[in-house]
């Protein structure tokens, strides 16, 4: 029989049970906010999507600390639970497939399922395995608006049983080789990141650089129109050639334009054509999270039939200002600061930028056929890193795949550990 979620344990050379015939299946819950007293005296920490950031690398085993505690009234007045050290975790919405073992007695939110394991399995061994069915995970929750794996789908999730000596030496081995594997990855991220930064410094030096020589302009000096645009009920679709869609605020990235970042307009909403989108509208996001808000880019060559979304700005420019050189300097510290500091709104998750900050952002007034030579010479340097950074993240990548084939051959019993020698795997 094929199993439905991650159908490769049907290698498995040892017989597969579902995961709660060998550990307590659990999950968590979020007592009321409309109780403020329990909220009070929170002592006991308490597992929920903020602190996911912790597991998004799957180089932790154990969980000590959380960004949330949660009190006992608060467990004894909902459906939390106090879930023993040794708990194995498992985001399973949202941020669907990132695993843990919890470090000390901890709370979790209904953002995670919980598995207490008997004596017939092994904590960190259950771990290998919920990381090698990670693909599997994120498959089926694919398709979910806020990506979810139900309970019910939780509850059939298999794990294969090898003697719980067995247990151990995989875990062992594991542990050992993919600490390998994660440290080699590691500096693969690290030079990844470094990378990035160097792109960032070039760009800014060369921004100083022309604001030193030429001074700077408040942006208004060269705006001649800027407005936002229209917020209809859409569908939850990507428009297709022919149908009109809204942009979606995430269509705007740092010097990037991203077309099918949309939503469908529904057939019964007319649109309103003043805010098609056009090639060489110059669009700054007004509304984001805090980090990307007053992203800029050009829409070039867009596909038809594309609105201005309210959480937009599209800005018309005098000739004499390239509108490809605002986005750049709009991706340089000074503006990015700028935004950080002028972003409005009371949640972390949402940020809002005026029109009369964006016009205030200070933009050096080099001459035409000078912004024009700095577009190439940045293109030319950003070229060179991207292909750098894209050598270093395949093999970042494919470092993560050794793991995972790694993890998946050892928990099926498809590697055989009596013949292996740690030492000489690469």
């Amino acid at each position: 029989m094929t199993t439905y979620i991650a159908p490769w344990l049907d290698e498995s050379r040892w017989p597969t049970v579902p995961i709660r015939y060998v550990a307590r299946l659990g999950t968590g819950h979020t007592p009321s906010r409309q109780h403020p007293e329990y909220w009070e005296n929170c002592t006991l920490p308490w597992v929920t999507l903020a602190d996911v950031g912790q597991l998004r690398t799957g180089m932790i085993t154990y969980i000590y600390t959380t960004s949330e505690k949660i009190s006992q009234l608060g467990i004894a007045n909902s459906s939390a639970v106090k879930h023993p050290a040794g708990t194995v975790i498992l985001s399973r919405t949202a941020s669907v497939g990132f695993s843990a073992i919890l470090g000390t007695a901890m709370a979790t939110s209904q953002d995670f399922a919980t598995w207490t394991c008997s004596s017939r399995l092994e904590p960190r061994y259950l771990l290998h395995a919920l990381r090698a069915m990670t693909p599997d995970l994120r498959r089926i929750a694919m398709g979910s608006t806020h990506q979810t794996i139900y309970m019910p789908d939780i509850a059939e999730l298999r794990v294969p049983i090898p003697p719980t000596a067995e247990q151990r030496r995989i875990t062992d081995f594991l542990d050992t080789e993919t600490a390998r594997i994660d440290s080699a990855r590691t500096q693969m991220l690290t030079l990844s990141t470094l990378l990035t930064e160097r792109e960032q410094a070039f760009l800014d030096d060369a921004i100083d650089r022309l604001a030193d020589r030429f001074g700077t302009l408040p942006l208004r000096r060269y705006i001649t129109a800027i407005e936002q645009g229209t917020s209809p009920q859409c569908d939850n679709l990507v428009a297709t050639d022919g149908e009109w869609g809204v942009l979606k605020v995430s269509a705007v990235k740092a010097g990037r334009f991203e077309p099918n970042e949309n939503k469908r307009l529904p057939d019964d909403i007319p649109p309103v054509r003043r805010y098609e989108i056009r090639h060489g509208d110059l669009l700054i996001t007004r509304a984001n999270t805090p980090k990307l808000v007053g992203a800029t880019a050009v829409a070039h060559q867009p596909r038809r039939h594309l609105l201005l979304c309210d959480k937009i700005f599209r800005i018309d420019v005098d000739p004499q200002v390239n509108k490809d050189y605002i986005a750049l300097v709009a991706r340089g510290r000074r503006i990015r600061g700028l935004c950080a500091e002028a972003s409005h709104g009371t949640s972390q998750s949402m940020a809002n930028l005026k029109a009369n900050e964006i016009k205030d952002w200070p933009i050096p007034s080099a001459p035409l056929a000078m912004q024009l030579d700095t577009l190439r010479r940045t293109s030319y340097e950003f070229d060179k890193l991207a292909t750098l950074r894209a050598l270093v993240d395949s093999q970042a990548a494919l470092l993560a795949e050794r793991k995972q084939a790694l993890i998946t051959a050892s928990v099926t019993g498809m590697l055989d550990l009596s013949t292996t020698r740690a030492a000489n795997l690469p």
